[in-house]
């Protein structure tokens, strides 16, 4: 008997049970305590929150990791990039930002956490990542990916005051060197945005992507993509693609987009992120365009589209 997709994806767009929410709860819940009974960390100004797919409504069951920012605003890091070929903005910007004079790290801020963690759960139940610490879980709580992170401005401008305007976003250090920026903010802002235009089928169609993609690297037809490109990807995809009367229809304008853009001569090099903060496919993202493309080429067929 052939398949009923409609069926399949009706089910498939479901959020998880509210059981699976209250044990993201208790998880940011837990990590709160680990963090505040820390006496390295009690004077340390930082703020504890859930960010990715449980923070903007687009998890599904068999991605249950929770990610949990940790974020130190004792100090913030900088670039003045959007103002650079203007000369006096950028010295008033520069004028305007107080350095920071505190003997607190980075480096620091990163093993106080994770000694934090430790003496919480126990060194067996923490492992440290090039950018997070991974917490186990347990009966009542997800596993959890806990990343220390800085305050970080993007400044592109100053105001009438001197006073500089940006973008503001978090650092991530990793061990091996190097860091990474993100957009929690401007993440969720632009996801809501997106579900609202589309008549709330944007995350809908993510967590169903979401689940395809999870079915076919069980089936091995592909290898295994980061969740969050799958949000992007949706992202990307026309809103008038959206909404249409079966989530059938839906999922073949997903998956007809995602096809065409990402041939060599598709227009994916002008995707972005959800954030709209950094380009999707740039030499510096673990993913490409290409497996993009594969992606959409065997779901298609796998739904047996024509």
């Amino acid at each position: 008997m052939a398949r009923d997709w409609e069926a399949t994806l009706r089910s498939w767009v479901k959020p998880p049970s509210d059981n699976e929410d209250a044990k993201r709860d208790r998880t940011e819940a837990e990590i709160k305590e680990a963090l505040k009974a820390s006496s390295a960390l009690s004077d340390v100004k930082y703020k504890v929150y859930a960010k990715g797919s449980y923070a903007n409504n687009t998890n599904v069951r068999l991605d249950y990791d929770v990610d949990i920012a940790v974020e130190c605003y004792n100090f913030f890091y900088y670039d003045k990039e959007g103002i650079g070929p203007d000369v006096r903005k950028a010295a008033i910007a520069e004028a305007a930002i107080a350095p920071y004079k505190g003997g607190y790290t980075s480096e620091a801020f990163k093993r106080d956490v994770e000694q934090a963690l430790v003496d919480y759960y126990g060194r067996s139940a923490v492992t440290r990542g090039n950018m997070a610490m991974r917490v186990r879980e347990k009966k009542t709580t997800l596993p959890a990916d806990v990343v220390p992170c800085f305050e970080y401005h993007y400044v592109y401008d100053v105001d009438a005051y001197g006073k500089p305007v940006y973008h503001q976003g978090t650092r991530v250090y990793k061990d091996r060197g190097g860091y990474i920026h993100n957009w929690p903010v401007q993440q969720l802002a632009k996801g809501i945005e997106k579900n609202n235009s589309t008549g709330y089928r944007y995350k809908r169609m993510v967590r169903a992507l979401k689940r395809l993609e999870n079915e076919l690297v069980t089936k091995e037809e592909i290898s295994e993509l980061p969740s969050f490109l799958m949000e992007c990807l949706v992202y990307n995809v026309p809103n008038t693609l959206f909404n249409h009367s079966s989530y059938l229809a839906d999922m073949r304008g997903v998956l007809g987009t995602i096809f065409n853009e990402t041939l060599s001569s598709g227009g994916h090099k002008e995707w972005v992120e959800v954030s709209e903060r950094k380009w999707l496919f740039r030499s510096t993202q673990p993913w490409t365009y290409q497996q993009a493309h594969e992606l959409a080429a065997v779901a298609w067929n796998y739904m047996g589209f024509e």
